[in-house]
């Protein structure tokens, strides 16, 4: 098992991608495909695995299987249709990201993925031998996380959050459109559940620390919930950048780089708004 460092953006530690016998565990996006593919090294991969379909972790998806045609992507049933098509996808992601060129220079080109490649996943199902699925949606509702039963490693995503070396700082990504705050801490309790040796993170890394850091991310989902309901987005920023800056020290900038808090307050107004309305 080995993580590559994307380097997205020529920045290190923000988006890390894994390999496992051949098996890509969120690719990462297209803008850093160069960079996956020195470390590949010419050798083609067995599948790739998607926690979820939000182009740091799967935006390179389609551009693998137009290399190697044959690739197969296994993903929540959710997110298959807009691999297939992902026009309205990126159409609202090019809102968020300053319209379709700042969309393409975050994350490149979205390819879309054909139908035939999709192996699609509900929650439940054991997969490429070793690989045990969970549907754990929260941050998003077309998420599963893995747990490959051998090794006890469990590739969650953004279930736990993001947390960067060398600091202990857990931040919760919470980016429109579909935060559900009741549905994450119950994917929390699954990966708790599972009792894993090793947490692998998208951003970044292998977290041993398994029980102090799922507390930890629960406990800092409560507080940004909290954070929103008081104030508006430019004082919600401010006050997570604070908190970032204390926390994450020297490394703060990749913090706000996998997870901006703007985005994040967005992601909690929506949440919020919806369970106001009932």
């Amino acid at each position: 098992m080995r993580a590559i460092d994307a380097r997205h953006m020529g920045n290190d530690k923000v988006i890390c991608i894994w390999e496992l016998d051949g098996i890509l565990v969120d690719p990462g996006p297209q803008s850093t495909e160069d960079t996956l593919l020195d470390a590949l090294d010419g050798r083609e991969p067995r599948a790739v695995l998607l926690t979820h379909i939000h182009f740091d972790h799967a935006g390179v998806a389609g551009a693998l299987v137009r290399r190697w045609p044959d690739l197969p992507v296994y993903l929540h049933e959710r997110g298959a249709p807009h691999l297939a098509a992902p026009e309205r996808l990126v159409k609202s992601a090019a809102r968020v990201f300053g319209g379709e060129e700042g969309l393409a220079r975050a994350w490149g080109e979205i390819v879309p993925v054909p139908e035939r490649n999709l192996h699609v996943l509900h929650g439940g199902e054991t997969v490429l031998g070793d690989f045990r699925v969970e549907y754990t949606p929260g941050h998003a509702s077309h998420h599963v996380s893995f747990l490959h039963e051998p090794s006890g490693t469990a590739f969650i995503g953004d279930v736990a959050g993001v947390r960067i070396p060398p600091s202990d700082y857990v931040l919760a990504p919470t980016p429109p459109p579909d935060v559900d705050v009741e549905a994450w801490e119950r994917s929390l309790d699954i990966v708790a559940g599972w009792d894993p040796e090793a947490l692998a993170l998208t951003h970044f890394g292998r977290v041993d620390d398994v029980g102090v850091h799922l507390a930890a991310m629960r406990e800092r989902l409560h507080e940004f919930v909290g954070l929103a309901a008081r104030h508006g987005l430019e004082a919600f920023a401010a006050g997570v950048v604070e908190r970032i800056e204390r926390g994450a020290g020297d490394v703060a900038d990749r913090y706000t780089q996998a997870s901006p808090p703007d985005n994040g307050y967005v992601g909690l107004r929506r949440y919020l708004d919806k369970r106001a309305a009932g």
